[in-house]
């Protein structure tokens, strides 16, 4: 596979060799007659010593100069690495956050009785502080890419601990959503952070296509296997799904995969599940997964009925 990065072969020493061949052939071709068959031997052994050290030189420039590419080759894979992690981590940042936001508004607007007003200010205020997280962390990605300098920290990396507030917020924006972990030991903190971005993105999807229904989060060990599932009970009555931008899924796909691991999404009775399956030491095999992972998100589209690709 092409890669891009800079190869070195030095050019000095097949220069220096052709040269000495030459010499060498002035001195055969000299013979041992005439009045420079003493001096040119000389001759050549010093020229021959000058082209040495001329490829030698010549080959550590070559050298330095190669290791200067390949330094620079490296720091320009690097960057695109970190802004492919920020763009992951952008769209599920934005597309949690407007998942709750729409669950939540949508609830609050069916609100009816004598508690509805109060109850429809306690949605808005659930809608504010879930607006002003979302911009927070924006506001903090947006800092780092601005001024790659800059001493703003983003917040620490997800755990399985945090897997109960990712679950309180989707169930403070309408899901009936429920938490079961069986804490395996020893889980790399990769596969923690995968793990919470299945979770994450698997409820942000149901927010949007399925509304405000029941959604079990489990996770668990299978051997030297970490498995999470969430599973619904399908959209809610009178609710109409709104389709996404498509790109949920194969970056989870592509996530999951890189560490080693399989992912699954389909039908599950009259709802809908998404499955993932990681080792306990992952291992890369991430390459080549985007366009199947492309195709999982219009078969989900298809088999959810939102009319258009997911935003997985």
């Amino acid at each position: 596979m092409e890669t891009g990065r800079p190869t070195w072969r030095s050019r000095a020493w097949p220069v220096a060799w052709t040269a000495l061949g030459v010499l060498l052939m002035v001195l055969l071709a000299a013979g041992a007659q005439g009045p420079a068959a003493q001096l040119l031997p000389l001759g050549v052994v010093g020229l021959a010593v000058l082209v040495s050290v001329w490829a030698v030189v010549r080959t550590r420039r070559e050298r330095r100069a190669h290791e200067d590419r390949l330094a620079a080759w490296a720091g320009e894979r690097a960057a695109q690495a970190e802004r492919l992690r920020i763009a992951a981590d952008l769209h599920d940042l934005v597309s949690h956050g407007l998942g709750l936001i729409t669950v939540r508004a949508a609830v609050a607007a069916r609100l009816t009785g004598p508690g509805g007003p109060a109850e429809q200010a306690a949605a808005l205020a659930d809608i504010e502080e879930v607006s002003r997280e979302t911009t927070t962390e924006l506001r903090r990605m947006l800092t780092v890419l601005r001024s790659p300098d800059a001493a703003a920290a983003l917040r620490p990396a997800e755990s399985l601990a945090d897997l109960p507030g990712v679950v309180a917020a989707a169930r403070g924006a309408g899901l009936d959503a429920s938490l079961e972990v069986t804490p395996p030991p020893g889980v790399s903190p990769g596969v923690q952070l995968t793990v919470c971005a299945v979770v994450r993105e698997a409820l942000s999807n149901t927010a949007r296509h399925a509304g405000p229904t029941a959604v079990r989060v489990r996770v668990r060990r299978d051997g030297g296997t970490v498995v999470v599932t969430i599973a619904d009970d399908g959209p809610a009555g009178g609710w109409q799904p709104r389709p996404g931008a498509g790109h949920g899924l194969a970056g989870l796909w592509e996530r999951v995969t890189a560490l080693g691991g399989t992912l699954d999404a389909g039908p599950d009775g009259a709802g809908f599940a998404v499955t993932a399956a990681l080792p306990d030491h992952p291992v890369d095999h991430g390459e080549g997964r985007l366009q199947r992972a492309s195709e999982a998100d219009l078969l989900h589209d298809q088999q959810r009925g939102g009319g258009g690709v997911v935003g997985r």
